[in-house]
């Protein structure tokens, strides 16, 4: 699994992928901003008590609330955002290293699209449910945060990657048969979103990443690719 995560850093300035790279900085950065000034502008509008001494207190613990709440749905807002590209990224890593594999299977272009719409939904959903163990209980929030993540991160990486080669019974029946190792590689990709910097380019490097690591796993055992 080291191996997969350090093949897909390094991959970052092959030629095929540095277009795909600088855009996905580019759509990073973006989301952020949009995103900060989203939940700044909410909360100065819901937080407002009509009294000025309160109303400024506010603004100020506002501050580091605007920057906590981001910084907390930025994974799941860019990875949203760049789910019309993950396909292309992984199209990219297999040409590089499996080009043996072949042409993948035929299927709608918004299946994946799709997967991701809907596990990034459910990713925000979570973790705004889950803001009270985030503010209430420290040391415990960050392995709730990398547990939660990890598994919605892995499972919708995971999916992206396989439905390229399998249908969605046989994705589900793999995923299920190496859950262990999926639910690992989704805690490393939600850690990788929790590093300043590395979160900007955490969608590159897990797509490729969830590759390797699936490639691998096909070739530990064949047969599961016939479940």
């Amino acid at each position: 699994m080291i191996a997969a995560l350090v093949r897909a850093f390094v991959q970052l300035s092959a030629p095929p992928l540095r277009r795909i790279v600088g855009f996905a900085l580019l759509l990073a950065v973006l989301s952020f901003i949009v995103l900060w000034l989203g939940v700044a502008a909410m909360l100065d509008y819901v937080v407002r008590f009509g009294w000025r001494p309160l109303d400024w207190l506010v603004e100020v613990l506002g501050t580091a609330g605007v920057v906590a709440l981001s910084w907390l749905l930025f994974p799941a807002i860019v990875t949203l955002v760049m789910g019309f590209f993950l396909n292309r990224i992984a199209a990219e890593v297999e040409a590089l290293d499996y080009p043996e594999n072949g042409p993948p299977r035929r299927s709608p272009a918004m299946e994946s699209v799709k997967i991701t719409l809907r596990l990034m939904i459910v990713t925000i959903v979570v973790n705004v449910l889950a803001l009270p163990i985030y503010v209430l209980a420290p040391i415990v929030n960050f392995f709730v945060f990398l547990g939660l993540n990890g598994y919605l991160f892995g499972r919708q990486y995971f999916e992206v990657v396989a439905l390229r080669r399998l249908d969605m019974a046989a994705t589900t029946a793999m995923r299920r048969r190496f859950g262990g190792r999926v639910f690992a590689g989704g805690v490393i990709i939600a850690g990788m979103f929790a590093l300043p910097f590395v979160n900007l380019l955490a969608p590159v490097i897990a797509t490729a990443f969830m590759v390797h690591l699936f490639q691998r796993l096909a070739r530990l055992e064949p047969l599961a690719l016939a479940s």
